[in-house]
């Protein structure tokens, strides 16, 4: 039996990891209050009194053996100890396939209307977000699209399938395939534009996106749902295995350094789970891991790829608006895509749907809290309502 001496706000927060629950269903399950949980967030440090370290105690006894040996491994790395698990049932680095998913946004303001209206109509995103869909031709990837905004926003999305024999492996063709799609992107968007619209000219280089984000669908693997856990934590943050230090250059850490992650039960301390009891994701600030369960109430790739897309466009409108100001100047936006549109995006996003499941809402939680966005919507929606009231 798992037995913890000292419970304190990150043995708490460790253990609601593990029962990949949001922070109002984890102090459901305890009878406490979200705030409480809250706290634990603020301040990891934090002793738990007797009366709270039972109750967590209680919980921790009532969670399945998958999660409670999650919870050893963890608990075993954070403080610096050995996992108690034999050679037969530690998890090790394996095979896997892995779906790549890569988002990349430029803000096109009035340029993008040529491609809007070129573009396939598509169904409307989680965001509300008049969207139409060209096609691209990426070397490698299965499917590249583009996808065009009304708002003035264009988002490619790369598609490419993996075989993968470590993660190691993908970290490294991420993040040296980062060094290239932005470019791909910038001359791409340059030769839309000259096909569509009026302007022949116009220079790749103003069209290079400030960055890439990733979504990686874990299709195949033959991990417990301990390695389980840590293989989607490697996913969404897998920076931790490999040595950045020249952009151009990206080499593995070193060797044995992923074996270490998984016998650790590694997990980054700002990723967030999210899952509704039929699959799993982790979602980072550099991306999101996730792995459907063949189940008809599971989550699918595209509800998540759907949502991303809108976020990302959104992201790439409050970023424009936001630097506008940060160099002195006053942003000005059309009448529709003022204020009032930024208002209208962010309580789309923000608030629950009569038909929306508790697995992807928790899904949306995740991916809106790591990446900021609702903060950076309220700062360009009140910058647009004091410049153009």
């Amino acid at each position: 039996m798992i037995t913890v001496d000292r419970w304190t706000g990150e043995e708490a927060l460790l253990l609601r990891s593990v029962m990949r629950a949001s922070v109002r269903e984890f102090a459901g399950r305890l009878g406490i209050s979200p705030r409480t949980v809250s706290n634990w967030q603020r301040n990891k440090a934090s002793v738990c009194r007797p009366q709270m370290a039972q109750i967590l105690d209680t919980a921790l006894l009532q969670c399945t053996p998958a999660e409670q040996e999650a919870f050893s491994l963890r608990l075993a790395a954070l403080r610096g100890t050995a996992a108690l698990l034999n050679a037969e049932s530690a998890a090790r680095p394996a095979p896997c396939t892995v779906v790549s998913h890569k988002f990349l946004p430029v803000y096109l303001g009035e340029r993008s209307a040529p491609l809007y209206a070129a573009g396939s109509p598509s169904e409307l995103g989680p965001g509300g977000l008049e969207q139409r869909v060209l096609t691209a031709d990426h070397h490698s990837a299965q499917s590249s699209t583009v996808h065009a905004y009304a708002c003035g926003v264009a988002v490619v999305h790369l598609e490419e399938h993996h075989r993968l024999e470590s993660l190691t492996e993908l970290a490294l063709w991420r993040y040296r395939t980062y060094l290239k799609e932005p470019g791909w992107v910038g001359g791409w968007m340059a030769h839309l534009l000259a096909r569509h619209g009026d302007d022949k000219d116009q220079p790749a280089q103003s069209l290079v996106p400030q960055y890439v984000l990733s979504a990686y669908e874990l299709r195949t693997h033959s991990w417990s749902s301990a390695g389980l856990d840590t293989a989607l934590q490697l996913l969404a943050t897998p920076s931790v295995l490999v040595n950045r230090q020249n952009p151009a250059d990206v080499v593995p850490l070193g060797p044995g350094v992923e074996e270490a992650k998984f016998r650790e039960g590694w997990a980054h301390p700002e990723a967030v789970t999210f899952d509704g009891g039929v699959s799993c994701g982790v979602v980072g600030w550099s991306g999101l891991a996730y792995h459907p369960q063949p189940d008809e109430r599971a989550l699918t790739m595209s509800q998540i790829v759907a949502l991303e897309l809108d976020v990302q466009a959104l992201w790439a409108l409050s970023s424009h608006i936001l630097h506008t100001i940060e160099d002195g100047q006053d942003p000005v936006m059309p009448t529709a895509y003022g204020w009032r549109f930024l208002r209208s995006a962010y309580f789309r996003l923000t608030t629950a749907r009569p038909t929306e499941t508790a697995q992807h809402r928790v899904m949306r939680e995740a991916i809106l809290a790591t990446s900021e966005l609702p903060d950076r919507l309220r700062a360009a929606q009140d910058a647009l309502r004091d410049s153009n009231p």
